[in-house]
């Protein structure tokens, strides 16, 4: 017989793997609402002005240190911000990797403090997803009312004046991208069943974020792309921010999965971000050599999942400090995704540059040893 498992019974809830954005930094928007003596639109827990503080980091005058949430040019979330401050919605447009997830979720919990209102676009998102849905037990039992009515996170941000975020949008299909068109320029969401309406209250916004990879796949029409604001992000301007960024996100994806923090990885961290950018870019960093691109983005997000996968490894399977050895398996990984072609560049790229530069030895026969295994 199989001993049942235990029960907690504790009145303390185990810890999120991945808290929301005002969870996790609840005590900087808390810092920032005390501080922010500047003006607020309708229903905004902070100021355009401590908004973009908020994610471009700071010192408040008591001390409070406000940690980078976005490394990059100050008037690009600038501009983001001040959109969502007016009637038109914001388009957060980049290749992948670039951030517009991680920036989409803290605009809304700086400004509505909560990040959840989400609908995540897929080929199989269904207009309900944007509009409503029905409890169907309500609805034979009863017929069409309110009570029935399941309103969609966009639906519910109208209702309460927050921020709702429509992740993917071009991944939706065409006809249920064009749901949010009467929601954008009339700030109203029609019930036909109940011959009601519900109307936008101040402070409503939306977040949408699209990856200009997937240009095709779902075009947005003229009509709903004209609601929007569209701020590109771009990749890091700089190999100094790309390791700045990396490094920042590691260390709290290392804190919230208990991993011991990698003092000696800075150089490993480098590595790994300056093989992206050669690949990314076709050239190596001194401009001498040209390589070939692999089939993928080699994204920043690519390189931070690598350096976290090669902490793991450091911490439960070596002496808790990042080497090569514990970065090659990840970073081939994250190179080659087509096995035909992909193999050939990335064995070009170790035998023409990586084994040609000083102070690198280890990593080519940590990337080598990989190769053939």
């Amino acid at each position: 017989m199989t001993a049942a498992m235990p029960i907690d019974t504790g009145a303390s809830a185990p810890a999120a793997l991945r808290p929301h954005a005002e969870e996790a930094f609840a005590h900087e928007l808390k810092a920032l609402a005390a501080a922010d003596d500047r003006s607020r639109p309708a229903r905004w827990n902070l100021s355009p002005w401590a908004v973009a503080m908020y994610l471009l980091g700071g010192v408040l005058p008591d001390g409070t240190v406000i940690t980078p949430k976005y490394v990059g040019p100050r008037r690009i979330v600038e501009v983001a911000v001040t959109t969502l401050a007016t009637d038109r919605a914001l388009l957060l447009l980049g290749v992948p990797g670039t951030a517009k997830t991680w920036v989409s979720e803290h605009l809304a919990a700086a400004i509505s403090g909560d990040s959840t209102l989400l609908v995540q676009g897929t080929a199989g998102t269904p207009e309900e997803a944007i509009r409503y849905g029905w409890n169907y037990a309500e609805l034979l039992t009863h017929g069409p009312s309110r009570d029935a009515l399941v309103p969609s996170p966009v639906m519910r941000a109208m209702a309460e004046g927050r921020i709702a975020r429509v992740e993917e949008l071009t991944r939706i299909p065409a006809d249920v991208q064009d749901t949010l068109i009467t929601i954008l320029s009339e700030k109203t969401l029609p019930i036909a069943e109940l011959g009601a309406e519900t109307q936008a209250v101040r402070g409503f916004n939306l977040i949408a974020t699209a990856n200009d990879r997937d240009r095709g796949v779902n075009e947005l029409s003229s009509a709903l792309r004209r609601r929007f604001n569209t701020v590109v992000l771009p990749l890091p301007a700089s190999a100094e921010d790309e390791v700045d960024i990396v490094t920042r996100r590691v260390e709290q994806l290392g804190r919230s999965l208990e991993l011991p923090a990698a003092p000696e990885g800075t150089d490993e961290i480098r590595r790994v971000v300056t093989v992206f950018r050669e690949l990314r870019s076709g050239v190596t960093a001194d401009g001498r050599t040209k390589v070939k691109s692999p089939s993928g983005t080699l994204s920043t997000a690519e390189a931070i999942s690598v350096v976290t996968n090669g902490l793991a490894l450091a911490a439960h399977f070596g002496d808790g400090v990042l080497r090569a050895p514990d970065i090659a398996a990840g970073i081939q990984g994250a190179v080659v995704r087509d096995p035909a072609a992909d193999r050939v560049v990335w064995q070009e790229y170790l035998e023409t540059v990586v084994r040609e530069r000083d102070g690198w030895k280890d990593f080519y026969r940590a990337c080598r040893e990989v190769s053939s295994s």
